[in-house]
């Protein structure tokens, strides 16, 4: 039996609603001044649920097209983890209905709850899975952040979107490709900068309580950006140093989609050019933990990745939670 060394990534896979929802939709609503997001986010467009859409309808419509990408046995498949903030329902966890659907009868299903790092920590478990059990793992981000939209509140509502991303990871034997560095990170002091502060066990539905307690709000965008660059900058500094990697040997950087300045600055500190910068987010807009494996789909359809390329991957979301990958391929 051939001895697993590492896991790389197989196939890619993503889905998005139908409806495309414009800029001037949300400026126009809001009373704000044509070019107002772009100018401050860098979004255009984003997608947005319709009535009868679901999340485990997402995210089994891009883990289907990551398991078709990659070529393998739906049977070979050991694990199916879904990282979302926006499941089906509180109770059970939607992983399990998603393998189903998937036609994985055979592994096992769970949802991690990491925000808009959900991606990179579940990434992470699955890296370690594939080495120890030497059988492949989907994963699967997803998020349908439209439905639970302040409609009111400018600061999140110019942001936010639906999407669903997803990878595969097989093992390997080749212990120069996968995942070569990581860092995972947590700042709970910032824990009520981005929250949804009803549904939960502390504060759980009343019928007096105000619709908008179950709606998201971020108390502080300013303080959101300062911290999101700092950790997305010291998380990937960090794993580069692990990997052993210099910057200059990244060849796509793929940061979480949150807002343009975010990443524009986190890669300035690094170091990493524009061109080297994988952007989705003015057309999809941030989708939390799905815009990683998002943008790495889209971008692997239209320029597929090389044979010893190295990708850092980053991200830092409501929390606070933080996370960094090298990845070579």
């Amino acid at each position: 039996m051939t001895k697993v060394r590492s896991a790389r990534i197989a196939g890619f896979g993503h889905g998005v609603p139908r409806r495309c929802v414009e800029n001037a939709e949300i400026e126009q609503s809001l009373g704000l001044e044509t070019g107002w997001i772009e100018r401050r986010t860098g979004i255009r467009t984003r997608y947005w649920a319709e009535e009868g859409d679901t999340l485990s309808g997402l995210a089994t419509e891009a883990g289907a097209m990551a398991l078709d990408n990659a070529g393998i046995d739906r049977s070979e498949v050991g694990l199916m983890l879904l990282a979302t903030s926006t499941p089906d329902q509180l109770l059970p966890p939607t992983a399990p209905l998603v393998a189903h659907r998937l036609g994985l009868e055979h592994c096992g299903a769970i949802d991690l709850a990491g925000a808009c790092s959900g991606f990179l920590y579940a990434l992470t478990l699955a890296d370690a899975f594939v080495r120890t059990q030497g059988r492949p793992v989907l994963v699967v981000a997803a998020n349908i952040l439209s439905r639970r939209i302040n409609p009111a509140e400018r600061a999140s509502c110019v942001l936010f979107a639906d999407a669903a991303g997803a990878v595969v990871l097989t093992p390997s034997s080749d212990p120069a490709v996968g995942i070569l560095g990581t860092e995972l990170c947590s700042e709970g002091s910032g824990y009520d900068l981005i929250s949804i502060a009803a549904g939960g066990s502390n504060k759980p539905f009343a019928p007096g309580r105000a619709a908008t307690d179950y709606l998201m709000t971020m108390r502080d965008g300013r303080e959101v950006f300062s911290r999101a660059v700092e950790m997305m900058s010291t998380a990937s500094q960090r794993t580069l140093d692990m990997a052993a990697v210099d910057a200059a040997a990244i060849t796509r950087f793929v940061p979480h989609q949150a807002n343009v300045r975010i990443f524009q600055a986190v890669a300035t500190n690094l170091g990493i050019g524009a061109d080297r910068t994988v952007c989705s987010l003015d057309r999809f807009g941030n989708s939390s933990a799905a815009t990683i494996p998002l943008t790495l789909s889209l971008d692997a359809a239209a320029r597929p990745l090389r044979e010893g390329e190295t990708l850092l991957l980053a991200a830092a979301g409501a929390g606070l939670t933080g996370a960094a990958v090298v990845y070579r391929a």
